[in-house]
């Protein structure tokens, strides 16, 4: 399979199991909580950064001001491991919300495009993910609306969708691809991603609930190191087979 690139998602706790997770590997590391900055900069082979709408949307208080990421974008992306930052979007918006904020982007410049990747959340249009993978060197895709449940029957007939839309005649995406919160193998191993992110790691590595039996390491650490091979373990797909939609009907 492809090398998909797996951007581990902080904050990870202790620093210790951080290091583990980061050392020459891949961060995600999102402006809502940089705690792990410094040390994924030190560290990572390449780093990519996600704009914080997602959570603060959770939380009932999307951000309206973006001036504090684009500033703090500019700092980053001098830095040699930087690989993209995700463009700010609205996470239940409509198409022109987000192209709003897409046009309001400083690197627009083709010299400078590939400093961030904007997201198709998967209850637009296929023709606005057409449209993003033709401007843009990488387009992330967000699991949205009907379609929030990554790897139910109505995602994946979404997914093939989308697929069939942005790959070639041959399989091949048109442009990169980043799955948002894709880092699941069941998910990513199927599909032509070039990268995914998550914070699967970070959220388990402090459950002990989550650890039994009689090989479980003791030690945050080692549990770090255990999730990451497994995850990075698995490849995504080169090729995208077209694959026939199936309609789901919603139950």
């Amino acid at each position: 399979g492809s090398k998909v690139i797996h951007y581990h998602g902080g904050p990870c706790t202790p620093q210790t199991a951080a290091r583990r997770v980061y050392t020459g590997g891949h961060a995600f590391i999102s402006i809502s909580s940089p705690q792990d900055l410094g040390l994924a900069l030190e560290v990572c082979q390449s780093l990519a950064v996600d704009n914080g709408a997602f959570p603060a949307w959770s939380s009932g208080k999307p951000i309206k001001d973006w001036k504090h990421f684009y500033e703090w974008v500019a700092e980053l992306h001098r830095y040699p491991p930087f690989d993209f930052a995700v463009i700010p979007d609205v996470i239940d918006g409509g198409e022109a919300e987000n192209d709003a904020l897409l046009a309001e982007w400083p690197w627009q410049e083709p010299k400078n495009k590939w400093v961030g990747a904007p997201v198709w959340h998967m209850h637009e249009s296929l023709e606005r993910l057409l449209r993003l993978a033709l401007e843009w060197p990488r387009v992330c895709i967000g699991s949205s609306g009907q379609f929030a449940t990554v790897g139910d029957a109505k995602w994946w007939n979404r997914m093939a969708e989308a697929m069939n839309t942005v790959c070639d005649k041959n399989g091949n995406p048109i442009c990169k691809l980043h799955g948002l919160r894709m880092l699941n193998p069941e998910v990513f191993s199927k599909l032509p991603l070039s990268s995914a992110d998550s914070t699967n790691i970070a959220r388990n590595v402090g459950m002990d609930s989550a650890w039994h039996g009689t090989y479980t390491p003791a030690s945050k650490d080692t549990r770090a190191l255990v999730m990451r091979e497994r995850i990075e373990a698995t490849n995504g797909k080169i090729f995208w087979k077209p694959q026939p939609i199936q309609m789901v009907l919603a139950a």
